[in-house]
Parts: C-alpha cells; sequence; structure tokens
C-alpha cells in the first residue's frame, strides 16, 4: 500500500483533536474499533447504494482497492484525504462517511393513495423490464414509460452524454426531476426504471411511495445472455470478468432491490408466461 495512504491525517487523529474531550465516546481502544467498524459499513452502504464494486470505485477515487477494503473491514485508520476522495467519487458530503446516518422509510399511508395504478418494474439490465413493460401496459390500458428514455428526452441528449457532461450526481438530479414530472402527469402508468434507481434512497423512496414496485429478476447468466441477444457484444471481449462485475453489482443491490412490493423472477420462463404472471400480480 502507498505510504500516502497511511499519512499524517488519519481519521481518529482529527477526532481526538477536535472534539471536546468531554463529548469523546469513543477514547479507549475499543471504543475506537467501534468508530472505526460504524465507518466501514457506512463505506459498504453508500457504495452498495450506487450499484459499485470494489474495483470500481478504486478506479474513480483514484484510491486503492485494498485501502477501501481495509476501511469497510474496519481496521483502516487511514488519511482523511483519502476518505474525502472516496465521498468525492460516491457523491457525497465527507459527514456521510463520518455521521450515522438514517434512511427514510415511507409511509404505508402510500396504499390508500392509489399508488397501485402505477407500476414501476426495478432490475438489472437483461431482466425484462422494457419488454415486459411494453407489452404490460396495453393489456391493463395505460401507458408504457421508460425512465431513461424520458430523461434522454428532457436533456436533448443521450444517456453517455448527459454521463459525460454532468456526470452521475447530474444525472440522478435529472432522474429525480423527470420521475416526480412523470408522477404528476400519470396518475395511472406502467414504468421500466434505471436499473440504478435504488442507489439513489430518497429517489428509490419516491418511487416505492408512488407506485406499486416490481423486482424484476433473473440470473447473472440469464441477464448477460439477454444483454449479448440486445447486440451489446463487450461483455464478450472480458467474458470473465463482466460476469464477476455483473455478480458483485446484483449481491450489492440484492438487499435494496428486495424492497419492491413484490419480486418476479424470470429466470427460465418465456415472455409469455412471465407476462401472465405479471397481469396475475398486478390485477389480483
Amino acid at each position: 500500500m502507498a505510504d500516502n495512504e497511511w499519512s499524517n491525517f488519519r481519521v481518529l487523529d482529527l477526532f481526538h483533536r477536535f472534539v471536546p474531550s468531554s463529548c469523546q465516546v469513543m477514547s479507549e481502544p475499543a471504543d475506537d474499533n467501534a468508530f472505526l467498524q460504524a465507518l466501514g459499513q457506512r463505506m459498504r452502504l453508500l457504495r452498495t447504494r450506487r450499484g459499485m464494486t470494489r474495483r470500481i470505485l478504486a478506479n474513480q477515487s483514484g484510491v486503492s482497492e485494498r485501502y477501501i477494503s481495509a476501511v469497510e473491514s474496519g481496521t483502516g485508520n487511514g488519511s482523511i484525504l483519502l476518505l474525502r476522495s472516496l465521498a468525492i467519487a460516491l457523491h457525497v458530503d465527507l459527514h456521510a462517511l463520518l455521521d450515522d446516518e438514517v434512511t427514510p422509510v415511507p409511509l404505508d399511508a402510500r396504499r390508500a393513495g392509489g399508488y397501485r395504478r402505477r407500476i414501476a418494474l426495478i432490475g438489472l439490465r437483461g431482466a425484462g423490464k422494457s419488454t415486459l413493460g411494453r407489452l404490460l401496459a396495453p393489456r391493463i390500458g395505460v401507458p408504457f414509460l421508460e425512465l431513461d428514455q424520458e430523461i434522454e428526452r428532457e436533456a436533448g441528449l443521450g444517456l453517455g452524454e448527459i454521463m459525460e457532461l454532468h456526470g452521475q450526481a447530474g444525472f440522478r438530479r435529472m432522474e429525480r426531476t423527470v420521475l416526480d414530472r412523470l408522477i404528476a402527469a400519470h396518475p395511472a402508468a406502467v414504468l421500466a426504471a434505471g436499473g440504478g434507481i435504488v442507489a439513489e434512497a430518497a429517489t428509490f423512496a419516491r418511487l416505492r411511495e408512488a407506485c406499486l414496485t416490481i423486482w424484476v429478476k433473473a440470473s447473472p447468466e440469464a441477464h448477460m445472455q439477454r444483454v449479448i441477444d440486445q447486440g451489446d457484444l463487450r461483455p464478450m471481449h472480458d467474458n470473465r470478468r463482466s460476469m464477476d462485475d455483473l455478480r458483485a453489482i446484483l449481491a450489492s443491490r440484492e438487499a435494496l432491490y428486495a424492497r419492491a412490493d413484490v419480486q418476479l423472477d424470470t429466470t427460465g420462463r418465456d415472455v409469455a408466461a412471465t407476462l401472465e404472471a405479471l397481469i396475475k400480480i398486478v390485477r389480483p
């Protein structure tokens, strides 16, 4: 590990230097360990919400994967400057890593607000969201909306161009703005959401509040094959690494996707059978 990864400005050194002793609840070694464990948990949570593997976070932050692993395991008492780099890559303020985080929970009152008339399909690319959504919408007499396409239409740019010009944080702001507009304009619809929407806690909470959310699931192998069938042959250039990354992203987002109201596994099912199962869910 590079020397600067264990440089002078260490988190606990700063904590003990600037927090009055009367307020230091972590002054003993055991408490220091608890602080580092909590820091690691927050790091994992934020990374999971972004759908990032450690390798992706390392590439985007310039911080080694080994250091990230140490922080997440609760043993990384390292440089505050490196933690700042990680926070920037995660698009959060540094205090989000150092402070306790409270995640808002949507109220059950949404069930009295007609949310079931809007159906949101979530899941990774290749699960079948768009295919099923386009077939489901006319069967139940509502419009079909694809969130990523609506973002492109509003921005007048492709997703790649949006990311290049505005970065992930800018894209996520557009995503929330467009989602709010669609919810306001469509009391009933089928919406296919982008795979990473679950990484934004507030946006995902809004989606869950306003829609019946259905996690369209598939095995990693099914995801990969469907992406290739759509004409994207990039995964084949490094199939083993692509599969490893796909499995890691699925694992990191599983707990978030599982917050959906319903789970629909498409693995081993043809489109017709999956559509009928979906219709039974939305028309119980």
